[in-house]
C-alpha cells in the first residue's frame, strides 16, 4: 500500500508516529510523511519521503509557545486551554487540510494515518466517504472521550466514587463547557462551514475519536478510565522503541545492578526549565547511596541542567531507551504520555509531577491505576519527591501493579494489531466502489 503519515509537528507526536512508520516500512509499504519542516531531517533519516505542511500549519512543536507568544503570560487553566485549542488547533485546520489534499495529489495514498491532534482531517471525515482514503488516527495522549461521571478533560480528575464527587464534577463540567468547549466549537464550526460540512456537536478533542475510521489508542485498557467507547477504538499497546537512536553513555557500565536506578525526565517539550523536576529530584536523592539517578535532557545540552549535580547522578542529552528501560527501577517524570506508557510496558513504577498540556490527566491515571504516585503539581518539593520515590521503590505494591500492566502490554502484539486494522480498512476501500453503486452516498454531517 501507499500510506500517508500525517502528524502535528511536536516531538511527543512525531516519535510514536515514526514508530508506527517503522512497522509499516517493515511490512513493505510505501510511506510519505507530512509534518513540520523542523522535523525534516528526522523524517528523512527514517528512510521515508518528507512532505512539508503549509506555512500556516508549520511550527516547531519543540517550542510550544512560539506560535502563540501570549501563552507565556497565561497560567494553566481554562483560558490557556481555550487559546491553545483555538489558535494552535482550529486555526491550523485550513492549512492542514490543504496540506493533506496537496499531498494526496502527489502521493495517491491508499490509507491516511494521523495523530490525534491533526484536526485538519475533519473536513475529510465529515465529507463524502467515497471521496477520500480511509483515515486512521492514533491516540498519542489520554483517550479523549466522554466520561461516565461527567468530569471534563484536562483537569486531572480521577473517576468519581461518590454522589458528592459526581455533583462537583458536574459543576466543573458546566464551567468547562462554557469557558472552553462552546467557544472552541463556535470557531470550529465556522471553519467547517466554509467546507460545506458539519456542524460538530461534541468537544473538539472528542470529535476525531468518534469520526475516524479507526482510532488506535497507544496504550492498554487498564490505563484508561472505564467507560463505553466507540467500536472504532482499539487499544494497540505502545509501539516498539526505535533502536539505536542514541549511543550508549560513557557510564553505561555503572548500571550493573549494584544500585537501584531512578530515571528522571521532563520529556522533549516541557523541558525549558529543569528547575521544575530535574533539579529538585537531584536534591531529593543526593544522599541516597543505594540509588543511581539518571537524567535525560530530552535533546537539550546537558550543560543546561542546573547544578549542583550530586555524585550519584549521571546525565545525558538523549539515551537509548531500549537499553535503559530494562535497567530502571523507578521513573520520575512530568507525565508525557508516550514515556509513561513505555515505562509501564517494562513494569516500571512511577512518580509523576505535571499539570500542563495533557499531563494532569495522564498523571491522574498513574495514581488511579496504582502504578505510581501523582504529586499533582508542576513544582514538587525535594521532600515530596524523596518520599514518593522511596515509597514506589520500597513498597512492593507499586512494582507489582506495574508488572501486571507490563503483562497486559505484552499480551498485545502492537505490530500485528496495527497492520491488521490498516489492512482491513484498505480491503474495505477496495470494495467501496462496488458498494457505492448500490446505494446513494451520504456525507457525515456531525460527530457521533
Amino acid at each position: 500500500m501507499k500510506i500517508l503519515i500525517a502528524s502535528t509537528p511536536a516531538a511527543g507526536h512525531i516519535s510514536p508516529m515514526l514508530a508506527i512508520t517503522r512497522i509499516l516500512l517493515d511490512d513493505d509499504h510505501e510511506i510519505a510523511f507530512l509534518t513540520g519542516t523542523a522535523f525534516r531531517d528526522r523524517i528523512e533519516a527514517s528512510g521515508v519521503q518528507f512532505l512539508p505542511l503549509p506555512a500556516d500549519a508549520d511550527f516547531d512543536g519543540r517550542d510550544p509557545p512560539s506560535p502563540i507568544p501570549e501563552l507565556k503570560d497565561v497560567p494553566p487553566g481554562s483560558q490557556w486551554l481555550r487559546i491553545v485549542c483555538e489558535r494552535l488547533f482550529v486555526d491550523a485546520i485550513p492549512a492542514q487540510s490543504q496540506g493533506l489534499r496537496e499531498a494526496l495529489k502527489h502521493f495517491q495514498a491508499d490509507v491516511i494515518v494521523g495523530d490525534d491532534l491533526l484536526f485538519g482531517v475533519l473536513p475529510m471525515l465529515l465529507g463524502p466517504r467515497e471521496t477520500r482514503p480511509p483515515i486512521v488516527l492514533c491516540g498519542t495522549s489520554f483517550l479523549h472521550w466522554k466520561r461516565d461521571d461527567g468530569a471534563p478533560d484536562f483537569v486531572g480528575l480521577p473517576p468519581a466514587t461518590t454522589k458528592e464527587q459526581r455533583e462537583q464534577y458536574g459543576v466543573l463540567a458546566g464551567e468547562h463547557e462554557a469557558n472552553v468547549d462552546q467557544p472552541v466549537l463556535r470557531k470550529l464550526n465556522g471553519v467547517l462551514k466554509t467546507y460545506g460540512v458539519g456542524p460538530v456537536s461534541v468537544p473538539l478533542f472528542h470529535s476525531v475519536v468518534g469520526l475516524a475510521d479507526a482510532y488506535l489508542q497507544l496504550s492498554v485498557p487498564s490505563f484508561e478510565f472505564p467507560r463505553e467507547l466507540p467500536p472504532t477504538v482499539h487499544f494497540v499497546g505502545t509501539p516498539p522503541i526505535i533502536r539505536n537512536q542514541a549511543p550508549l553513555p560513557p557510564w553505561a557500565h555503572e548500571l550493573d545492578g549494584s544500585r537501584k536506578v531512578v530515571l528522571v525526565t521532563q520529556g522533549t517539550v516541557a523541558n525549558h526549565n529543569f528547575g521544575l523536576l530535574l533539579a529538585p529530584t537531584f536534591a531529593a536523592l543526593a544522599n541516597e547511596p543505594d540509588l543511581l539517578v539518571i537524567a535525560t535532557a530530552g535533546g537539550r545540552p546537558i550543560e543546561t541542567i542546573p547544578g549542583p549535580i550530586p555524585s550519584n547522578a549521571r546525565l545525558a542529552s538523549y539515551l537509548p531507551f531500549e537499553w535503559l528501560l530494562p535497567r530502571v527501577d523507578a521513573l520520575v517524570t512530568n507525565g508525557g504520555y508516550a514515556t509513561v506508557n513505555q515505562a509501564l510496558s517494562f513494569g516500571i513504577p512511577l512518580v509523576t509531577a505535571g499539570l500542563i498540556e495533557d499531563k494532569a490527566d495522564v498523571n491522574a491515571r498513574v495514581a488511579w491505576s496504582g502504578v505510581g504516585i501523582n504529586l499533582a503539581t508542576n513544582a514538587p518539593t525535594s521532600e515530596a519527591l524523596r518520599e514518593a520515590t522511596r515509597t514506589v521503590l520500597d513498597r512492593p505494591s507499586y512494582r507489582m501493579r506495574a508488572t501486571q500492566m507490563a503483562d497486559e502490554f505484552a499480551s498485545i502484539d502492537t505490530r500485528l494489531e496495527v497492520l491488521r486494522i490498516i489492512h482491513r480498512l484498505e480491503r474495505q476501500r477496495r470494495a467501496q466502489p462496488r458498494a457505492a453503486t448500490m446505494k446513494p452516498a451520504r456525507s457525515r454531517r456531525a460527530a457521533r
